[in-house]
């Protein structure tokens, strides 16, 4: 029978590897073969559960073959971790990805799921995948098991936080996008971890049609047993929360959300008052310091004095320098001649003829 495979993502650091690890260890514990990839370019994911040891990543060994023309074998990325009390062994994978600014970490996932697939990942004697995604990043290739439907489900990781919220709410988007299209990724819901009780991840769960799978709260020693490699569903309190979800996801308990994410105005209406007002623009003529202030709300430029500014712009540079010291800036013609090395006869001149220049571009455009 093929394996069930579900996508986990969140935003990096909120605690995604953290989540599919425990829920690893609580499959295995149920008897079940569990296989744990690793889908973030920082090859991290299965740190904890092969008690600190970095896997070898198919990106690195891949490119270590390729050179000597040779392919990859299953056991050069596949790797197992016997545990005691453990009745099934876990198994590991890290695609892992290019060196920081070296490459495209998206480009590195699907090379990897490529290779993988040759190799008959969804073949393999295997009960349960889990794919553990970095999800704050919008380039496609970590959207690759929605995109091609390799993850029958997905599960979104957050906090009570608006970015780590708003992550989730982007794959949210990308999944419907994707079933709209032919996808067939189903999302389960969402796990609320190291969860302070404020209930801002609900709040969103529930404008967004989404079911809220597991609150996990903040626990120092559950944060040690992850530090030191260890798992952190041997402690009740949080055992008993993974046994009661990984139970709902093998008995098919979870009904499919069909929430399609909250659009921008609505999602940040969620985190307080928002103004109405639309944002002032910049001029080009503030910026690059035609006038001495920004220009306010009440002070906004005119279409004719818009026309007014590209003309002296087309004005000799003299001339435009001139007019706009004495114009724009209100400088004396005594302070332009002191700046200028010249007299002030010969400002004034410039001015004048510069102000009869405009007045030909002005109604010439």
């Amino acid at each position: 029978m093929a394996a069930r495979t579900i996508a986990i993502y969140g935003k990096g650091g909120i605690g995604k590897s953290f989540t599919t690890t425990n829920l690893s260890a609580t499959f295995a514990l149920m008897n079940k073969k569990v296989l744990q990839l690793g889908c973030d370019p920082k090859h991290d994911s299965t740190t904890s559960l092969f008690g600190g040891i970095s896997l070898p990543t198919v990106t690195d060994v891949f490119a270590e073959r390729n050179a000597l023309n040779r392919k990859v074998e299953i056991s050069d990325i596949v790797f197992r971790r016997d545990i005691a009390g453990f009745p099934q062994p876990i198994y590991g994978i890290e695609l892992g990805g290019p060196q920081v600014g070296r490459g495209c970490g998206g480009r590195g996932i699907i090379s990897g799921f490529d290779v993988l697939e040759k190799l008959g990942i969804f073949k393999w004697d295997i009960d349960i995948i889990l794919m553990d995604f970095l999800g704050d990043v919008v380039c496609g290739g970590f959207a690759t098991p929605l995109a091609r439907s390799l993850s029958e489900e997905v599960i979104l990781v957050t906090s009570n936080d608006r970015q780590s919220i708003f992550t989730a709410n982007n794959i949210c988007q990308a999944n419907n996008y994707f079933k709209t299209v032919g996808g067939e990724s189903r999302l389960l819901g969402l796990i609320v971890n190291r969860d302070d009780g404020s209930g801002m991840a609900e709040k969103y769960a529930e404008a967004a049609g989404i079911t809220v799978l597991m609150k996990v709260p903040y626990n120092t020693d559950a944060r040690d047993r992850d530090d030191s490699f260890d798992f952190a569903v041997r402690l009740p309190e949080i055992g008993d929360k993974f046994n009661k979800l990984a139970i709902d996801i093998l008995e098919s308990r979870i009904m499919p959300c069909d929430a399609t994410g909250l659009d921008f105005e609505q999602f940040i209406r969620l985190f307080g008052d928002v103004s109405n007002d639309d944002p002032v623009p910049a001029t080009e003529a503030e910026l690059f310091g035609i006038c001495s202030e920004p220009l306010t709300e009440e002070k906004k430029l005119s279409g004719e004095d818009i026309r007014m500014m590209a003309c002296i712009e087309r004005l000799p540079p003299d001339e435009r320098e001139i007019y706009r010291m004495c114009e724009l800036e209100h400088r004396p013609a005594s302070e332009i001649a002191g700046m200028m090395n010249a007299d002030e006869a010969t400002v004034r001149a410039l001015l004048s003829s510069a102000q009869k220049n405009l007045k030909k571009l002005f109604f010439e455009i």
